[in-house]
């Protein structure tokens, strides 16, 4: 069996990376710049449809929005 476990959030090293402002992203993806900076400073984890939507307006896949840690057991 394989597991994956969430690790830390990448969105702000991807908005740094991009020239972004959390407060752009705010802006482009509709979200309160509040829960941008929660994310940015792993407060609070992203839902699927956050990073799904994050993903199409960064232009990276969902997976590099945040470290992952797999773990495969017998």
């Amino acid at each position: 069996m394989i597991r994956s476990f969430r690790g830390n959030c990448l969105l702000q090293s991807i908005l740094n990376s991009q020239e972004m402002t959390p407060a752009e992203f705010a802006r482009r993806s509709g979200w309160s710049s509040r829960m941008v900076y929660y994310w940015c400073d792993n407060s609070k984890p992203m839902s699927v449809e956050a990073m799904h939507t994050a993903s199409l307006i960064l232009g990276v896949p969902m997976e590099a929005l945040y470290t992952w840690k797999v773990v495969e057991k017998d």
